[in-house]
């Protein structure tokens, strides 16, 4: 059976651990490792108003002495694949253990919970695919301390923090004028605003699904559809849950948080619902164009049925008259012979006839509007 699932995980592209949750009493705090999960690689950043630090360590005891200091510090631990350095970034950021069995399991709900001195959050962060539909989805958790940020990811491939690096180095903005909390809404911010590009995509391909299925729906219509809505329900269920999770942030007021980076969370909050308006928006739309998908089918099952009624009330009366002269009663001696069977012009006239009978069939059937296409559509 396990077998089973962990193919069905793989069919469906996703990671198994991401489908199913712990085992029935598993011990609190167990750290599950994903075997194909990458090792981590950890980038610390330190910097004040004058000083910036950007490195690359190769051990979690490389930050200690960053920690200490009245810099914002940044570690950011990239990939899941090594329980002990993992338990080491734990004990140096003193992380309880059920904390650290949030931020490696990786199937934990959007939520945030304050610990006094340290404040933890969980999003889900998307980033589209380059070459082909669809997005990458994986959980970032922050952990927030008076004077550092620690960031845990499940991949270091797919990422949407470059541009507040970049803001970091450069010093754009008053990034390292503030302090850790500022960081972290500043990521808050890049996750959220990571899914406009996505839901920008998807507006795109259902104009494009909009055009296909009144101009010539296939199977593959239907198909492009149904994987539309499915990847878009991903998004309402990543977007939605982190929505109460930044409300929950503004409502609760941490100590950590600073009151004016609480405004800055209430448009961090602005941008959440936006993202769910979207959201919500285009599932209707995909709905609809489910309805307009088989319309459409409808219509152009009418119209098949359409022409081979019309095909068959023109040659029900040819048929008639083909009938009756097909009777082979011509008898010299019988009063009721049919005299146009030994007639010169019988057979010419009789298919000139049933010609007459059909031209006016057809043009009684233009008449009254039963030729028309009803499936056409006419666009802007």
């Amino acid at each position: 059976m396990i077998r089973k699932l962990r193919r069905f995980a793989k069919v469906v592209n996703k990671p198994y651990k991401d489908e199913f949750y712990h085992y029935p009493g598993t011990i609190p705090g167990t750290i599950i490792i994903d075997a194909d999960a990458p090792p981590p690689e950890i980038d610390l950043i330190d910097y004040n108003q004058t000083d910036f630090v950007h490195r690359r360590v190769a051990t979690p005891e490389e930050c200690v002495p960053y920690l200490d200091t009245e810099s914002v510090t940044w570690v950011d631990v990239q990939g899941l694949g090594n329980q002990d350095i993992l338990e080491r970034v734990g004990q140096i950021f003193e992380l309880p253990p059920l904390v650290l069995e949030d931020v490696v399991n990786v199937s934990e709900r959007p939520k945030t919970e304050d610990y006094d001195d340290q404040l933890l959050f969980i999003a889900r962060m998307v980033v589209p695919k380059e070459r082909e539909s669809g997005f990458y989805s994986e959980q970032v958790s922050l952990v927030l301390g008076k004077h550092y940020l620690l960031s845990i990811q499940e991949e270091p491939e797919h990422d949407c923090f470059e541009g507040v690096r970049m803001r970091i180095e450069k010093g754009k903005g008053n990034i390292r004028r503030q302090r850790a909390d500022y960081l972290a809404y500043a990521l808050l911010d890049a996750i959220i605003d990571g899914f406009f590009p996505v839901l920008e995509r998807y507006g795109e391909a259902l104009e494009d699904l909009e055009e296909e299925v009144i101009v010539s729906p296939t199977r593959q219509t239907l198909q492009k559809i149904y994987q539309v809505r499915r990847e878009l329900l991903q998004l309402r269920r990543a977007i939605w849950p982190q929505r109460d999770a930044i409300n929950s942030l503004i409502r609760d007021r941490s100590q950590l948080i600073s009151p004016e980076v609480q405004i800055y969370l209430r448009d961090c909050y602005d941008h959440t619902v936006q993202v769910m308006d979207m959201v919500e928006t285009y599932r209707e739309l995909a709905s609809g164009l489910m309805d307009v998908y088989l319309s459409a089918v409808g219509n152009k099952m009418n119209e098949v049925m359409k022409l081979l009624t019309v095909v068959s009330s023109i040659f029900i009366p040819l048929t008639f008259v083909a009938g009756i002269y097909g009777m082979n009663f011509n008898t010299e001696k019988s009063p009721y012979n049919m005299p146009e069977l030994n007639w010169y012009w019988g057979y010419p006239l009789c298919l000139g006839v049933m010609g007459a009978i059909a031209f006016a069939l057809l043009f009684l059937f233009w008449k009254r509007g039963w030729l028309e296409n009803s499936s056409m559509i006419e666009r802007d």
